[in-house]
């Protein structure tokens, strides 16, 4: 019979985290594979792990992993594909609002020889007008920029079989975009169109700074348009300021240069100086990910492993 591990990343998600298990047992429980499930409590705040150990208590399926602080959603969902021995593992978040039901569909297409079936959403239920014009406008961008095909409207949840396990297990980079490591590996993929449900407990932990800090981690891991783009502004900035130049010195050459225009002189040099900080800004984007990279730190830390009885 083949082995399932559900992949359960979460921050301060106590409130739901009970009703969570309840709809993902009672999936597990009426699919013919043996399952197990993988809580990662990514340095909660409240009683989050307090609550994974509860549910490890009773149900011998389930296993947690509590890293030593808060490393961020990309680390915790790495910590735990990395402990997965299984055939294949699904990545789900707590919040309820990816439907454990779904995870049959998965597992169906995945005995039909995909590698990662990942869910596509339809509908947003529950998130305010701004923020799915927001995600919406940065799937597109995506899909513009990065040379990796990443799909839209597509978040985690999905199911990695074995061998995409094992592939994302080589990619050790420190700025993490799982959306599009999880696109990267290849092999043969496969969306399921489903409805998303709003939020069931608690709040979101993602506002819109946090969510814009995520879309530039995104760019810059898998484009380098950025770059060209700063590149293109700055060869047409110094084609217009070369123009301006000829034609003050050929007005100064015909007609004279009284002493004025201080104000065109000003905002000359103040456009000058804003594309140059841009283009400057954009650089120190990737510079400073070289520099993270460069420091070879671990990516997570583990502070506690308790194993499904199971095992």
């Amino acid at each position: 019979m083949p082995k399932l591990t559900v992949v359960v990343p979460a921050y301060n998600e106590s409130e739901g985290l009970r009703d969570f298990h309840a709809r993902l047992a009672a999936v597990l429980d009426g699919m013919d594979v043996a399952s197990e499930v993988l809580y990662v409590d990514d340095g909660s705040r409240d009683d989050t792990y307090a609550i994974m150990c509860a549910l490890q208590a009773a149900d011998a399926r389930v296993s947690t992993l509590k890293l030593s602080r808060n490393f961020g959603k990309e680390l915790a969902l790495t910590a735990g594909l990395d402990h997965v021995d299984a055939d294949a593992a699904i990545v789900i978040d707590a919040d309820l609002q990816d439907p454990p039901e779904l995870i049959p569909t998965f597992v169906a297409h995945w005995r039909e020889g995909y590698d990662v079936v990942y869910g596509t959403r339809a509908s947003r239920a529950g998130e305010t007008g701004l923020k799915k014009l927001t995600a919406t406008g940065f799937y597109r961008v995506m899909e513009k920029l990065s040379s990796t095909p990443i799909p839209r409207d597509t978040g985690d949840f999905r199911l990695l079989s074995r061998r995409a396990l094992d592939a994302l297990k080589q990619v050790r980079e420190r700025q993490r975009f799982m959306k599009g490591l999880f696109t990267w590996v290849g092999f043969r993929q496969l969306s399921v169109v489903y409805h998303r449900d709003p939020r069931h407990a608690g709040q979101t932990k993602w506002n819109y700074w946090k969510l814009w800090n995520f879309a530039i981690d995104g760019i810059t891991s898998f484009s380098g348009a950025p770059l060209k783009v700063a590149t293109y502004v700055g060869l047409a900035t110094a084609l217009l300021a070369f123009g301006f130049g000829l034609w003050v010195l050929g007005k100064a050459l015909l007609f004279g240069d009284p002493v004025r225009g201080y104000p065109s002189l000003m905002l000359v040099v103040l456009f000058l100086g804003g594309v140059q900080l841009m283009a400057l800004g954009v650089i120190g984007e990737y510079l400073g990910r070289l520099y993270v990279e460069a420091k070879q730190r671990p990516l997570y830390l583990i502070d506690a492993y308790q194993p499904s009885r199971h095992d």
